[in-house]
């Protein structure tokens, strides 16, 4: 290839540290609806190209000799690591190429044990190996090559860069900082070493593509710092180049911004959906024609006119409809070095960090957007837009031809039921072979039986907010569920097989001591049933864009509003019941942690607090236990539809003698994957059955309803249908594979 075919007059950057194990899907998407515009352009993750060169031999060494001539090395746990630096130079590149997934034999010698140098992130390791008997050997390895990069991690926070950290550089500084000032004032100090790491592999990108526009995707206030240093050094010595950020930062914090200082390093920065925008500014900084229709009518976005900052939304264009943005494209990433980690042994929390996964949505916005801690009054949220289910799969086959993955992250908001029903549906229907996982709502909807299909189709786990477990507050919160619903439900999925991972929340506007400690002991009984397997418990957050945060006074809040110049989204506050929700951090987590590894649930809640007195719950012991229980129901809609996944029975026909009269009867046998399942009916019954399963496989196209089976029943076979429908026979069919949706 020659330089000219190399030109690229655009490039896509992730800022360094969004994910290890997969690349952030936003340059992904802008680069796929590009390609419907016939615009070329090139993407970069530069998190996952500084960590690799990060953890090599000749990098490490550096950082040792660092660390040494610094003579920051202060704590025993850095003399430790420092001391054992051969055994880190030794082990670091093998153990990177095991996590990229290039080295599994590995795994067997790091499980041995004495291969991997050990510091304090190892001191829990015993309490943990139970889990890696359920994981297994691979994962029990990825666990160990984890906690031993958490180690050099420690060391290099401590005696290199305090910044540093796996999934965000610098976060301090970017998060809710109403005024540009102390980020400003860091960028005047001398790039850190891996600062210049970065900047050393963004400047080899530049001068292989030449780029005349370049944009940052910053989605977290982790990627914040990263970004500036990054145009900061573009503008220093490419100033010809044009710079444009956005993202979820932008998105969230920025909507606010007048100043100018931050205009010295980006010339635009856009909100909210990104394909209009940037396809607007492309045209601007590129074709930069004033006879253009679309000369400086740009879309949502800022940028600096006459000193000022100025929002230019003048554009009359309407943003585009989700069918026509294309299919995220992964070309240009380096797609075979991200590395898989696994920080918790727990099956279920171990999807964020573990796994290459292909990056989709199912639906724009959310369907339910009422939530009132969450930022709907922005489109990112309230503008609710679903993908068919057939453009869904095509675009789950087409990047499976181009990255060779089978494994899906849908990151919605909150996937709408009925489209997850099609979309399995499609993906049964077309045999597809895929392993995917999404965000819900713990609604209703969620039945048994949708979500036995969701795993049939490859479905391995949900997550979604519980936030308070606390019927009152959740109805304050607007969630649209109760404590009992949210029991059943996951009860459901984990019965499919589906593990559950349960967004957790305290603090919340009026939650009183009580509330919390009744929250935690509904929590330890999800836990302890096994109907959650992982859970995340975070302080409520009032976000400027919410229900809370434009109507405080309704939740009794005082806000503490601060001139904004810079991001505005997190806004601190004063709750009017004056309860200090900091104290039960440490005691939730702690015994939370405890939860996801399966032990100590037979500790009093008070165990869990060990600097002051908690209230005693007033949750009976067996309150979800019950929960569950109540909810068996008999009555199948008429309207439902009704599928067969299992394959045909094997027929025989055999005869009984029952008081002296002989009775016809036919015996299908079911083969499953893993059982056989024996089920006898009298013949005419049993016939209008095996050809009825023929017409509800889930590979036809019919769609047949529980009013059609039983009016065609009724006509048939003379009898009542919902008798043989409620038979034992017919019950042991529907647990293998005859589901009502």
């Amino acid at each position: 290839m020659n330089k000219k075919d190399k030109l690229k007059d655009i490039l896509l950057i992730t800022p360094p540290f969004t994910q290890l194990n997969t690349p952030y899907p936003a340059t992904p998407y802008l680069k796929g609806f590009l390609n419907t515009k016939g615009i070329d352009c090139y993407q970069i993750d530069l998190g996952i190209e500084v960590i690799n060169q990060l953890f090599t031999k000749h990098f490490l060494n550096i950082l040792f000799e660092e660390a040494f001539l610094s003579k920051t090395i202060l704590s025993e746990n850095s003399k430790r690591i420092y001391v054992l630096k051969n055994e880190y130079l030794k082990t670091v590149e093998p153990v990177i190429q095991f996590l990229q997934g290039k080295n599994p034999t590995l795994g067997r010698e790091i499980c041995a044990g004495k291969f991997l140098p050990q510091a304090s992130r190892f001191d829990v390791i015993d309490d943990l190996e139970w889990a890696f008997g359920i994981m297994g050997m691979q994962d029990k390895a990825k666990h160990l090559a984890t906690l031993y990069l958490e180690d050099l991690s420690d060391f290099i926070v401590e005696c290199v860069d305090e910044h540093f950290g796996f999934s965000r550089y610098a976060e301090r500084l970017g998060r809710s900082a109403n005024s540009f000032d102390e980020l400003f004032d860091y960028l005047q100090n001398p790039l850190s070493i891996i600062e210049n790491l970065t900047i050393d592999i963004l400047k080899s990108h530049i001068e292989k593509f030449q780029p005349k526009f370049i944009c940052f995707s910053v989605p977290f206030p982790g990627n914040l710092t990263a970004a500036f240093r990054c145009c900061q050094f573009i503008k220093e010595h490419y100033p010809s180049i044009k710079t444009a950020m956005g993202g979820g930062f932008a998105n969230t914090e920025l909507r606010s911004i007048t100043e100018t200082k931050v205009f010295h390093f980006f010339d635009f920065i856009t909100l909210d959906d990104g394909e209009l925008p940037i396809e607007i500014l492309i045209e601007n900084v590129l074709n930069n024609d004033p006879k253009s229709p679309n000369y400086q009518l740009f879309k949502r976005t800022f940028l600096l006119e006459n000193g000022k900052v100025v929002f230019n939304n003048f554009s009359l264009r309407n943003d585009y409809k989700q069918l026509n943005v294309g299919t995220p494209d992964y070309s240009d990433l380096l797609l075979d070095q991200y590395i898989s980690v696994i920080e918790v042994a727990n099956p279920m929390h171990s999807l964020w960090s573990d796994g290459r996964w292909n990056k989709l949505t199912m639906a724009h916005g959310c369907y339910w957007g009422k939530c009132t801690f969450c930022d709907t009054s922005l489109d990112y949220i309230k503008l609710y837009e679903p993908i068919a289910a057939k453009t869904l799969v095509d675009k789950m086959e087409q990047l499976i031809a181009q990255t060779g993955e089978n494994g899906f992250h849908f990151v919605d908001e909150a996937a709408p039921p009925a489209l997850m029903r099609d979309v399995a549906l499609e993906i049964l229907n077309r045999n597809l072979v895929v392993t995917w996982w999404t965000n819900i709502r713990f609604e209703k909807s969620f039945t048994k039986d949708l979500c036995r299909l969701l795993k049939a189709s490859g479905c391995v786990a949900v997550s979604g907010g519980l936030e308070v477990a606390s019927d009152r507050l959740l109805a304050l919160i607007q969630k649209g569920v109760t404590v009992e619903q949210v029991a059943q439900v996951t009860h459901h999925f984990t019965e499919a097989g589906i593990m559950v991972h349960a967004y957790l929340m305290y603090g919340y506007p009026t939650q009183t001591e009580q509330e919390t400690i009744d929250s935690l002991e509904m929590v330890r009984q999800l836990f302890e049933l096994g109907i959650i397997q992982s859970g995340f418990w975070h302080q409520f957050a009032l976000t400027a864009h919410s229900p809370i945060g434009l109507e405080p006074e309704k939740y009794k809040i005082v806000p503490d509003i601060q001139p904004i110049t810079f991001a505005n989204n997190d806004v601190q506050f004063k709750d009017k019941t004056g309860i200090n929700h900091e104290k039960y951090s440490f005691g939730l987590k702690k015994s939370l942690y405890n939860f996801m590894h399966g032990i100590c649930f037979e500790l009093p809640l008070q165990d869990w607090f060990d600097d002051f007195r908690i209230p005693k719950t007033k949750i009976p012991k067996d309150f979800i236990r019950n929960c569950i229980a109540s909810n068996d129901t008999l009555i199948t809609k008429s309207t439902s539809r009704i599928i067969w996944l299992g394959n045909p029975p094997f027929v025989e026909y055999i005869t009984k003698n029952k008081k002296g009269r002989n009775m016809e009867l036919i015996q299908l046998q079911f083969h499953t994957q893993d059982a056989v399942v024996n089920v006898s009916f009298e013949k005419g019954k049993g016939e209008w059955l095996v050809k009825k399963m023929t017409e509800l496989h889930i590979s036809k196209s019919n769609k047949i309803t529980f009013s059609d089976l039983k009016t065609n029943y009724e006509e048939e076979i003379q009898e009542d249908f919902e008798l043989f429908w409620y038979s034992k026979g017919m019950d042991a069919i529907k647990e293998i594979g005859l589901l009502v949706l």
